[in-house]
């Protein structure tokens, strides 16, 4: 109420146009449609546009097997964004107040959290504004009554079986009268700058996300030494190193085994990690990032943990590997085998389950600077021999890319390069009569390979679908 009653006060300095937007949670009976009546009522009186929207929320919390306050919320947000990615506002104003921004930061604490749980209540979030984060609800309630505006109360902010009632009417008035009287202003400003931090060390993460992890087909990696970097770019963290350190890694190892040594990007990444692979529900804790961390630094090759989401991680030599693991179907291997026809010119060859799409573009050669950077990766035409089918390696395939001496395993080459044995599942490769004549991420096989005899060339290139 009072922050309507603000706004239509300012709304002509501001330049806005206001309108009403209110959620019914249909939890309280007849109270929750009375309030809905009055807030329609009000929004008549000032002749402002009024959107109204209901859900038995108790229902759908039942449903899910959520927290009825947590659902509650989801649901009145998930209207507020929908009113405005329909165009029917461009912002959302909540009355949030200082004792709001308190009361979350002592459950947040209560609850066990980090910084970004201090962060609590945002003053912008999306399109959602709140320009009354700084306020006290008693200085609200003080102009209602000045402008002589009833409001209505929702009963449950009373019932003391709900932990933000009891820090509420118990909690915040003996810490203010036994304790310190600013409390609730305290509690909010260290919202603010756990809020300033929180947003500085994501950045630097968003960052080392861009320049450190390397992500294909749903499958993201990073280097034992990226993770445990600082932004400077020094090793936080060694115990990865090998015995045959030199002296001066086995330096580093003890120094930055010191406490002071914090390990918050390195946090920060792995939540960022399972984040970009997961594809289900699911709440990482502090526990679940503490373990990954163990498995960088003690971990065995080969050994892995499941996360929430549906998400694995597997240390591979110096690297963790991250990926999503949905379904029983998941673990099969991703087996698949097309035959190409290059007779009437290029194909296009869509992989689903590798979700991208291989080119094969026939080209003149030699062939212009614009057309390839290198001969090894083209393959001459005339040297093809069918049947030419694309598919997933297999074990014992033997490849002798460009420039090698003598055939190798691919499985060899694969784990030269770093490959984990996770991301070779379905690599693709191309054999002519049976022989490799490619495979993703090397040049062209040898025998197969553009030379200076070469009049037609066939290019492959590969985009993610």
């Amino acid at each position: 109420m009072a922050l309507l009653l603000l706004l239509l006060e300012l709304r002509e300095k501001l330049g806005i146009v206001l309108s009403v937007a209110h959620f019914n949670h249909k939890l309280r009976g007849k109270a929750s449609d009375a309030d809905e009546k009055f807030v329609g009522k009000l929004a008549a009186k000032h002749r402002l546009e009024f959107h109204c929207a209901s859900a038995d929320v108790a229902a759908k919390a039942k449903k899910e097997r959520a927290n009825l306050e947590d659902a509650a919320r989801r649901a009145r947000y998930d209207y507020f964004r929908a009113l405005a990615d329909s165009g029917a506002c461009t912002r959302i104003a909540a009355a949030h107040t200082a004792d709001d921004q308190a009361e979350t930061v002592l459950a947040h604490i209560l609850r066990g959290t980090g910084l970004a749980g201090l962060s609590a209540i945002h003053p912008v979030a999306g399109p959602v504004i709140r320009p009354l984060l700084r306020m006290r609800r008693a200085e609200l309630r003080a102009y209602l009554r000045h402008k002589r505006q009833t409001w209505r109360e929702d009963a449950t902010n009373r019932d003391t079986k709900r932990m933000r009632a009891r820090i509420r009417q118990n909690l915040l008035p003996l810490l203010e009268k036994q304790f310190q009287p600013n409390v609730v202003e305290h509690l909010a400003k260290l919202a603010e700058l756990a809020r300033e931090d929180e947003a500085f060390l994501e950045a630097l993460a968003k960052e080392r996300m861009a320049s450190d992890v390397q992500q294909h087909n749903g499958v993201a990696r990073i280097a034992l030494k990226d993770l445990f970097k600082t932004a400077a770019g020094k090793a936080l963290n060694t115990d990865f190193v090998e015995d045959t350190e030199s002296t001066e890694s086995a330096e580093l190892r003890k120094r930055t085994r010191k406490p002071e040594n914090s390990v918050a990007l390195s946090k920060r990444l792995i939540r960022r990690l399972v984040g970009s692979t997961k594809k289900q529900s699911g709440q990482l804790s502090a526990g679940h990032v503490e373990a990954v961390l163990c498995l960088a630094r003690q971990g065995q090759t080969g050994s892995g943990l499941p996360l929430p989401g549906g998400v694995e991680v597997r240390k591979e030599r110096d690297a963790l590997v991250f990926r999503p693991v949905s379904k029983a179907s998941d673990s099969r291997p991703c087996e698949f085998s097309y035959t190409l026809d290059l007779s009437r010119g290029s194909q296009e060859v869509p992989v689903p389950k590798l979700r991208c799409v291989f080119r094969f573009t026939l080209i003149d050669w030699p062939a212009k600077t614009a057309d390839t950077n290198s001969r090894e990766t083209v393959l001459d035409r005339k040297r093809l021999r069918s049947p030419l089918v694309l598919r997933n390696w297999r074990s014992g395939d033997r490849f002798r890319p460009s420039g090698h001496q003598s055939a190798h395993k691919l499985k060899r080459l694969l784990s030269e390069k770093r490959i984990s044995s996770w991301e070779r599942e379905g690599w693709p490769v191309l054999t002519s009569g049976g022989v490799l004549a490619w495979a993703r991420g090397f040049p062209a096989a040898a025998e197969f390979a553009a030379s200076r005899e070469t009049r037609a060339g066939i290019v492959i290139a590969e985009e993610h679908l």
